[in-house]
């Protein structure tokens, strides 16, 4: 009797990756309200008015805190629309993204 030829099958990796989570971090200024800071906590991150005043009272004393984490896509564009609203009613607010991991 011959040999029996055996066949290995190749596999494919249908592991996903989780996204790489961004943070998005407000720096405090002195110009900037904390009036708007809160509203914007609530508006674009959907943090409840007591959570979104804690944060800007944080951001207020430490320099800078996060308004969130998410996905780099939804990061980048919570920062673009928080910094176009800031521009539109005057205030030189920043925002930035820091990698979460």
């Amino acid at each position: 009797m011959g040999k029996v030829a055996t066949k290995t099958k190749n596999v494919p990796n249908t592991m996903i990756k989780e996204p790489s989570m961004y943070k998005v971090i407000y720096l405090n200024d002195d110009s900037t309200t904390f009036d708007f800071v809160v509203s914007t906590l609530t508006k674009f991150f959907n943090h409840s008015m007591d959570a979104a005043e804690g944060i800007a009272k944080y951001i207020h004393e430490n320099g800078s805190g996060v308004a969130g984490i998410f996905p780099y896509e939804l990061a980048e564009q919570k920062g673009v629309e928080v910094t176009r609203l800031a521009r539109a009613e005057g205030f030189p607010l920043v925002v930035k993204l820091e990698s979460d991991e």
